[in-house]
């Protein structure tokens, strides 16, 4: 192969590298809501099986319910979290390690939603999505405290459950209505006085260049 080719093709792979390190920076919260928004997420949700995707939704239920402002599971945080996936943001691409499954045994490749119904099957007694709401709420507690538990089990603070509710808190505080209903919005955050009485011997603010006399 002669040279020009060469270098036509460490430019082409370099000019790859460079368009998808750019399109993983570009990922943030809000674009991968405007993703959602856009579709994006339904090759995404069909390469789930019906039971992860009925998982997703109880976890997020779960973790973020209804209250007086709309839940997670109402605001689309399962769509979120799908496509968070697909991405593999924050790792969530690699398989879940063998030792992170409660008995040390786990299939070839596995998921973290693999491992997160493996793990709410055993604690509820074989199946987490047709127990008793109370049984769930008290599965996926368990779960909880053992992952942030400082005194936990080994490997406890690595546990795939931190990645996953991760997702789902910023899925739901970064969506239109977590943000705006949830938590309160303040264009001007602080305490401000729109009528200040300034003297002879008021000074001016060292971050207020505009309030310097250049001469």
């Amino acid at each position: 192969m002669d040279q020009g080719k060469r270098d036509a093709r460490g430019t082409g792979r370099r000019q790859f590298l460079m368009t998808m390190a750019a399109a993983g920076a570009a990922l943030t919260p809000t674009t991968l809501w405007a993703q959602v928004k856009a579709g994006a997420d339904a090759s995404a949700v069909k390469a789930l099986a019906p039971s992860q995707r009925a998982l997703l939704d109880r976890v997020a239920d779960l973790t973020i319910p209804d209250s007086d402002t709309p839940g997670a599971l109402a605001v689309g945080v399962p769509a979120f979290v799908t496509l968070a996936l697909a991405h593999g943001l924050e790792g969530a691409g690699a398989p879940v390690p063998a030792a992170r499954f409660t008995g040390g045994a786990a299939p070839d490749g596995a998921t973290v939603l693999d491992w997160l119904t493996f793990e709410l099957d055993l604690k509820t007694g074989g199946a987490f999505l047709s127990a008793a709401p109370a049984a769930q709420m008290r599965a996926l507690t368990a779960l909880d405290s053992a992952a942030y538990a400082s005194g936990g089990p080994p490997g406890g603070d690595a546990s795939p459950w931190r990645l996953l509710k991760g997702l789902i808190v910023t899925g739901y505080y970064t969506s239109e209505a977590g943000a705006s209903q949830e938590l309160q919005y303040d264009l001007v955050p602080g305490h401000w006085d729109p009528d200040v009485p300034v003297g002879p011997h008021a000074r001016a603010w060292s971050n207020d260049w505009t309030a310097v006399d250049f001469g």
